[in-house]
């Protein structure tokens, strides 16, 4: 009994996670220079077939079943869709899964899961209990997988956003104090930096080459990474560009202020180690110094107090 349910979970498991998977490794342009040679059909294959076939295969088979239930998202409240299409910007992903296609991935692990805790019920026969139990909490595992996924993204990209804003404003703040213009120090990081950060300045780069103005670009770039550290480096620059102050200044003064709080934030994460160490420590390493200590004992005590 205990197998069959421990192969049903893994099976609806991999079923979730094959319909994330599937919704996520298909990569549409995501630049400006990408987007033109799309329209221009440089690097595309020649024909409809071998496109399709460029494509993974669970994104092949998962995309059209996408297409198939999308009226799904009708009976899904609005803001329901947009606090996903929200969140999957900052997680990075807009360019890759439609806040649509998230909700149905979400809708089919609910079923995977549901149909799962319904097979293992059929074909084991548990107790009533076990089976009630199994109804109820395989597809509320379903609703929690795609969700804990998605923060998990969110988390991630969040934490390499912040980890690497006092390195960048480090560089702009050597580029704009030699000489060079704005523009220019944020191309020089583009061309140096490898990070989620630097994308998001390429972006906002694109952006203002194609005649948005400064302000609307790095409005845009505080939308879609919804950091408060690089949102206040946002700030200071739009009001430094507003009254007219040294941008090098203003940026040597926030790359010191980013460094600080990146130790704070290192040293707060140090000082929660020794309580997440406690839960292994009890479990696992506790009991082995005991038995490898107490182990020799245990036949002498047993002869003297039997």
């Amino acid at each position: 009994m205990d197998i069959a349910l421990a192969l049903t979970l893994a099976l609806a498991t991999a079923g979730a996670a094959a319909v994330l998977v599937g919704a996520t490794r298909h990569r549409p342009a995501t630049g400006v220079v990408d987007y033109l040679r799309d329209l221009d059909g440089g690097d595309r294959p020649a024909d409809e077939f071998e496109a399709t076939l460029a494509e993974p295969f669970v994104a092949r088979v998962l995309r059209p079943l996408a297409s198939s239930f999308g009226s799904i998202t009708r009976f899904t409240p609005a803001n329901h869709i947009e606090r996903v299409r929200h969140r999957l910007l900052t997680a990075g992903l807009a360019n890759q899964v439609r806040a649509e296609e998230f909700v149905v991935a979400q809708v089919a692990s609910v079923l995977v899961f549901t149909v799962g805790a319904l097979a293992w019920v059929a074909l084991a026969s548990p107790s009533p209990r076990m089976a009630l139990l199994a109804v109820v909490l395989l597809p509320a595992v379903g609703v929690l997988l795609p969700t804990a996924w998605l923060t998990r993204k969110v988390e991630a990209r969040k934490a390499a956003l912040r980890k690497d804003l006092p390195d960048t404003l480090d560089l702009l703040a050597i580029s704009v104090e030699a000489g060079m213009g704005f523009e220019g120090a944020v191309a020089i990081v583009c061309q140096h930096f490898r990070s989620p950060l630097a994308d998001e300045l390429h972006r906002a780069l694109r952006e203002m080459e194609l005649g948005l103005p400064r302000r609307e670009a790095f409005q845009n770039l505080k939308r879609r990474t919804d950091v408060p550290e690089l949102s206040n480096f946002v700030l200071a620059l739009l009001q430094a560009d507003a009254l007219g102050i040294p941008i090098g200044r203003v940026l040597r003064t926030q790359a010191a202020e980013m460094r600080a709080r990146r130790r704070q934030w290192a040293r707060e994460r140090a000082a929660k180690l020794p309580v997440k160490m406690l839960v292994p420590l009890v479990l696992f390493i506790f009991p082995s110094i005991l038995i490898v200590i107490l182990g020799p004992a245990v036949p002498g005590l047993t002869s003297i107090l039997g």
